[in-house]
């Protein structure tokens, strides 16, 4: 069987459509500037792989937890957004090479991944438009562990200038159009063309920065290596150095079963020594030179803690609870008078990509739950609670507690909610999509007290809004990405996106 490159799946994605090149062909006339999908929406309804903007979509009531009711006031409005993996696309210690093999190892290379920043900042303006009383910032905010990713990243969120890319070129990788490789997409060559591109998204530009406090939320690529490999002398001085890993080297094959490791997540498999025994193997082949960059180092997990607590801004002084001082990123925080959003860090500290319940968490958050008295409670945490190791023990504390409404998370890169009933009253648990794959979307979600003593929680989704066409390209790259893109259904159903969710009282 013919297998494809990544290149031809992008020209085969939008063979027959209008707009093959150019800038983004006008396409984003019509879009909502709040980002809001209940106002406008993108989708392809002709099927020719060329997004284009539709009529919002409404919320959609459901009543699994409880029965509708009329909203008497507003207790709580909050944002979410995760895995915006922001990244250092010319770093020598990406391991884009890995892409080849395919699943489990499908996200080590993305056609848009030169415009995170961008997208990142899109986000930023379409949640400043909700007018928040919190952003809580679900975890991956980048993309391999490198001091200058977390640089741009939080230069983003804060606001002002943002200088995006590394090196003297500001970008040297695998897509330049002088890397005659058949497998990774070049924006100057390949369809859909846009000449240019690779100069454009390293230039400088503004963001507007969140105005409402936010929250940080530890993820797996924040803390890891490619979001598995706790950082080691060779991965380090890969990173600063000038010799990078673009092409497979001959022989270099999946071992038996690895395939098995694909789990519901991109981020890859969860044994993190099968990326290190690529990594040393391949080291031993061909590799290309670049241009070294003092900031890219790799960062220790105190470290990245550290920042992401102190690039918080006005949320960071709020934070509080048993567990938020040490190096675990565990606390609690306060939403007006009637909101708790109680953080969770599931980090593997010895390395992979999946959640891992640490030593004293349970406890710290039966009491943390105990604690919140009366107030309506919604933990967050970058893994699914459900598919971490010893999350049962945790669903089992939040599945007795009378007052948690949601469990919000981000990781498997999908919009999706899914009713949970207990005896106490039930929960949502509620995951947001990525910004770095298709459809690239934050959440808005809103709490309302309803009559009778129940609540409602409306959510809808938050398309990204950089302006000018950089932030259509990156939106359409990802759409007709053949690993990431449209056939992963990430988007979600409708009963994912725009609902309200409704819980009887307590």
């Amino acid at each position: 069987m013919r297998r494809m490159t990544r290149r031809a799946a992008l020209a085969e994605a939008l063979a027959g459509a209008a707009v093959l090149a150019g800038c983004g062909g006008g396409g984003g006339r019509g879009a909502a500037r709040s980002g809001s999908t209940l106002e406008s929406t993108w989708g392809d309804p002709v099927g020719d792989g060329q997004l284009r903007v539709l009529p919002g979509e409404a919320l959609t009531d459901r009543t699994e937890l409880g029965p509708g009711a009329a909203a008497v006031s507003v207790l709580a409005t909050i944002a979410h957004q995760t895995d915006a993996h922001v990244l250092d696309a010319s770093s020598p210690a990406r391991v884009t090479f890995l892409d080849r093999l395919g699943p489990p190892f499908q996200s080590t290379f993305r056609p848009q991944e030169t415009l995170t920043a961008q997208v990142l900042a899109g986000a930023v303006a379409s949640i400043r438009a909700l007018r928040p009383q919190a952003v809580i910032q679900g975890g991956d905010l980048i993309d391999n562990d490198q001091q200058n990713e977390l640089a741009h990243a939080l230069a983003v969120l804060r606001g002002g200038l943002v200088r995006p890319g590394s090196g003297p070129d500001g970008y040297f990788g695998v897509q330049l159009a002088s890397d005659p490789d058949p497998f990774y997409y070049r924006p100057d060559l390949d369809a859909p063309r846009y000449p240019g591109l690779l100069h454009k998204v390293v230039r400088e530009f503004s963001s507007p920065g969140l105005d409402a406090p936010s929250y940080p939320v530890l993820g797996d690529h924040d803390a890891l290596v490619a979001g598995e490999i706790v950082p080691t002398p060779l991965t380090r001085s890969l990173a600063l150095g000038n010799r990078a890993l673009w092409d497979l080297p001959h022989g270099l094959t999946l071992p038996p079963g690895a395939r098995a490791q694909a789990t519901a997540s991109p981020d890859g498999p969860p044994d993190p020594g099968l990326v290190q025994s690529f990594l040393t193997r391949a080291l031993a082949g061909p590799t290309v030179r670049v241009p070294a960059d003092p900031t890219r180092s790799e960062m220790t997990v105190e470290e990245v803690v550290g920042a992401l607590r102190a690039g918080g801004g006005d949320g960071a002084s709020a934070l509080s609870g048993g567990g938020s001082a040490g190096p675990r990123l565990d606390y609690t925080v306060d939403v007006g008078q009637q909101l708790r959003l109680i953080v969770l860090d599931l980090v593997r500290r010895a390395g992979g990509s999946g959640g891992l319940v640490g030593p004293g968490q349970e406890a710290w958050l039966g009491a943390q739950l105990e604690a919140a008295g009366e107030r309506w409670v919604i933990v967050v945490s970058h893994q699914p609670i459900q598919s971490s190791v010893g999350g049962a023990a945790l669903l089992a504390l939040l599945d007795r507690a009378p007052r948690v409404i949601a469990a919000l998370y981000g990781h498997i890169h999908r919009n999706r909610i899914v009713a949970r009933a207990t005896p106490a009253g039930g929960y949502w648990l509620i995951s947001t999509a990525s910004l770095i794959d298709y459809p690239q979307q934050a959440r808005a979600l809103r709490l309302l007290a309803t009559a009778g003593g129940g609540v409602v929680l409306e959510t809808w989704m938050l398309d990204h809004s950089f302006p000018g066409t950089l932030g259509e390209i990156s939106r359409q790259l990802s759409f007709i990405d053949a690993q990431g893109g449209r056939p992963q259904g990430f988007a979600g159903s409708r009963l994912d996106r725009n609902v309200r969710l409704y819980r009887r009282a307590v």
